[in-house]
């Protein structure tokens, strides 16, 4: 029998791993087992089969296979070892570090690969301590703010409540992002681990993953995931147990900002509430809440399983540890790469992506979603960390970076970035809900060739009162893929 892996992740599905294994349900001498994702997509279906010494740095992998193509792989004929597929060797991975070699669902698989050491390390600890090793490791929240972790943890823990919750963040929004995803459906027990890290830190007692509408798999595998730690202990301790419960939105992109996830959370419309108060102080029904994304949760185990002055190792001064880059857009590659902060964006796009698609020349790359910068190619060398971005206007938010090639109209660009902002617009407060609408509006006059002396003056005064005034991240940062096309690609806007 010749054991065959193959991921079940949603990408490496849509890709065509479901065909195969419904082709080779029946083959015989085959046992295909389904995996979590390596994240390179642009090789999938993607299959794996154990190397000569079983171990899984050594298998052998069949990129872009096709049914027809069981025989050469059962013989052995035309793989390629692991370890010469330069877009993983080339990697640090460590949040991701099990990824392709673990089924979701095996509590034995994770456990095998250090699972769950983190958590039992914390349980050895004080409160305190626990929070002294975050506040060691520099970790920053791996969302838009990158606020350090240890400081919302401390302010929940020190306040006093009848009830405190841990909340995840699972409402991953942004275009060309999709690490959370991989990981509630790859490694669900993770961010489990993660969750009842925090729960151990602040003394919760209850948590909430808040999933995303259009992520049904993902909200199938994590409530199958805390059925199984339930039922193996792992959500109880020295008699108090952890509730948790997985909570799907409605499909509003402003439920990813925090305050107006919980607002959803209450059971009514999602929309920004004006803060301070924080959650940490004042969250969930006006409880001590700490809201995290999926990320920022399942990098927390391997700080406490291995400490967290080796976290503070990896990186940058002001960026410690690894971040997960989602490379996207028009390169030869696109994929889920884990490497320390530091790496510049030219070397994110040629060392991992593969430079550009056949026939495609480079004009511009996003970076952190839709509310993200836009850089030409003489901005390549910013390095990838938090204060480089900072300093550039710019945010690197969840990682995702949309590479645009020479035949994207930035005109259209931005239009369509503003126009998905009037469109998720909670309508909270006004500059958001108005100015966001009067932007698409000159911006789609000036495609029209009806704009007026003054227009362009007029967009970027409204997008400094957008800046300014607006009480969340999408009215803040809106107008940044908007200025930022004027400001490189002027001369299109300028017809």
């Amino acid at each position: 029998m010749t054991r065959l892996y193959l991921s079940n992740d949603t990408s490496a599905r849509a890709a065509g791993a479901e065909r195969l294994a419904q082709a080779w349900a029946h083959a015989p001498g085959v046992e295909l087992v389904r995996t979590s994702s390596r994240g390179a997509f642009f090789l999938e279906p993607l299959v794996e089969r154990d190397g000569p010494d079983g171990r899984p740095d050594s298998r052998i992998v069949w990129p872009n296979v096709k049914a027809e193509d069981l025989p050469n792989i059962l013989a052995g004929i035309g793989g390629t070892p692991i370890g010469r597929i330069a877009f993983l060797a080339e990697q640090q991975r460590v949040t991701f570090a099990n990824f392709g070699i673990t089924g979701p669902l095996s509590l034995d698989d994770y456990r095998a690969h250090g699972g769950w050491q983190g958590l039992e390390r914390a349980r050895s600890l004080s409160p305190e301590a626990v929070i002294d090793e975050l506040k060691t490791s520099k970790l920053r929240g791996r969302g838009g703010a990158a606020f350090p972790v240890w400081t919302k943890w401390q302010v929940a823990k020190d306040a006093a409540a009848d009830q405190k919750y841990v909340v995840a963040n699972a409402d991953e929004g942004d275009a060309g992002t999709y690490c959370d995803r991989m990981i509630m459906e790859g490694e669900p027990f993770r961010l489990i681990e993660g969750m009842l890290i925090c729960a151990k830190a602040i003394g919760a007692t209850r948590g909430f993953i808040y999933c995303r509408q259009e992520y049904p798999a993902a909200a199938r595998t994590l409530r199958e995931a805390i059925a199984a730690a339930e039922q193996a202990g792992w959500l109880t301790h020295e008699r108090e147990r952890f509730h948790l419960e997985v909570f799907v939105g409605a499909g509003s992109y402003v439920c990813g900002e925090e305050t107006a996830l919980l607002e959803s959370l209450e059971g009514r419309r999602g929309v920004v509430r004006a803060k301070p108060p924080y959650p940490a102080l004042s969250g969930l029904y006006g409880k001590p809440t700490i809201v995290s994304n999926v990320l920022t949760f399942a990098t927390v185990p391997s700080i406490l399983a291995r400490g967290g002055r080796w976290h503070a190792s990896l990186g940058t001064e002001g960026s410690r540890g690894t971040m997960a880059l989602q490379v996207g857009g028009r390169v030869k590659q696109p994929g889920l790469v884990e490497i320390p902060f530091g790496a510049t964006l030219a070397e994110v796009i040629e060392r991992f992506g593969g430079g550009m698609a056949s026939g495609a020349r480079f004009k511009a790359v996003q970076v952190g979603g839709p509310l993200g910068s836009l850089f030409p190619a003489s901005r390549l060398d910013i390095p990838i960390c938090y204060d480089a971005f900072s300093q550039a206007g710019a945010i690197l938010g969840h990682g995702g970076i949309v590479v645009y090639d020479d035949e994207t109209d930035m005109v259209e660009l931005a239009r369509h970035f503003m126009a998905f902002t009037a469109d998720e617009s909670c309508g909270k407060c006004t500059p958001c809900r108005i100015g966001s609408v009067r932007s698409r509006e000159i911006l789609e006059q000036l495609q029209s060739g009806h704009s007026r002396p003054g227009d362009l003056d007029l967009l970027a005064d409204l997008s400094e009162t957008m800046k300014a005034a607006s009480l969340c991240a999408l009215g803040q940062r809106a107008p940044y893929p908007v200025l930022t096309a004027i400001e490189h690609f002027g001369s299109e806007f300028r017809k």
